[in-house]
């Protein structure tokens, strides 16, 4: 049972969510994200993937915080992800010390700059404003453990796939999850670049 060996604190949340048993999605994708190979996560709409993403982020983490620089990125299509998985994201941070920052287009690239050097441990933020704080000297992946994307699709576009590369060039070690409905070729080519001898969960 997956959330039978996660983090006493994550296994208080889902106690407290009434989450009592996780989905075949979350069966088979759980231990092997918390084994840290590199994986494809391809499942349907519902299957539990956004929960699976927090969780596996958490227990990464150890639900504490560490440092200043992030330890987790999650990669987002827009504004209203970033803000979305944010709100998911708080219901299971609010009562530990972990830090969690939403990044996007919309705001101001200076006050992202000095807010996240204040000290985050997950960043959640698009390819192209992430890629913009790269530029601008604005955010370390020194401590990096874990990079996810969600609902990966949006990564097709070339403004989008082009962005991403650029970002995992900076990052020496770390793991990589993909979430995703399905995988198109381009998304797939990732495992030349930067998800070398990743695994595939697929229900």
């Amino acid at each position: 049972m997956p959330f039978k060996k996660l983090h006493p604190h994550l296994q208080e949340r889902l106690h407290s969510f009434e989450f009592t048993s996780p989905t075949n999605f979350q069966n088979k994708s759980i231990p092997v994200i918390k084994s840290g190979a590199n994986v494809f996560c391809t499942a349907p709409k519902d299957a539990g993937k956004t929960t699976t993403l927090i969780l596996t982020t958490l227990q990464k983490l150890k639900c504490e915080a560490v440092g200043n620089a992030p330890r987790a990125v999650v990669l987002v299509e827009n504004k209203e992800k970033a803000l979305e998985l944010y709100d998911a994201f708080f219901k299971y941070t609010k009562h530990t010390s972990l830090r969690v920052y939403a990044s996007y287009e919309q705001l101001h690239i200076d006050v992202q700059k000095s807010e996240i050097f204040m000290g985050i441990d997950i960043l959640i933020s698009t390819p192209k404003t992430m890629k913009k704080l790269f530029l601008l000297n604005g955010v370390s992946v020194s401590q990096l453990k874990i990079f996810n994307i969600d609902d990966a699709e949006f990564l097709v576009p070339d403004l989008a796939y082009t962005a991403l590369l650029s970002i995992t060039q900076s990052i020496k070690k770390c793991q990589f999850v993909l979430y995703s409905e399905k995988i198109p070729p381009k998304i797939a080519r990732f495992k030349s670049y930067f998800m070398e001898y990743s695994k595939t969960i697929s229900v």
